[in-house]
């Protein structure tokens, strides 16, 4: 758990802390306040493999109790923590259902192009 990471750091800056505390850390205040949804814009971005793991583990946890929305370029991570996606391009959105059906059976193909790494 976070505290366990850092308990004995109060008193220092939160610049102290791995890039994935900071990004826990962020997650935590923002629950403080009880809300029913939580956004998320890049929750991983530069974050190493086992604090990403972290961060999707506590997603997972999360979503059980809140509705969160998540912005990510990240179509691993986003096939792995959401239910389901909305594929946006220029500000419009192309496509939105079950993340499963999107991924695997995309109906634009704007969509299969864009999870497939054909452009962006």
């Amino acid at each position: 758990a976070l505290w366990d990471e850092v308990k004995d750091k109060l008193k220092k800056s939160g610049l102290s802390l791995s890039g994935g505390q900071q990004q826990r850390l962020c997650i935590a205040r923002a629950l403080a306040i009880e809300p029913e949804v939580l956004l998320m814009d890049e929750p991983c971005s530069a974050l190493d493999p086992i604090a990403t793991q972290k961060i999707e583990e506590l997603i997972h946890k999360l979503k059980e109790k809140y509705t969160i929305i998540i912005v990510t370029h990240n179509m691993q991570q986003a096939a792995r923590v959401s239910d389901y996606t909305a594929f946006f391009y220029m500000g419009r959105i192309i496509e939105v259902g079950n993340t499963e059906d999107i991924f695997t059976k995309p109906r634009e193909k704007q969509t299969e192009d864009y999870i497939t790494g054909r452009f962006g």
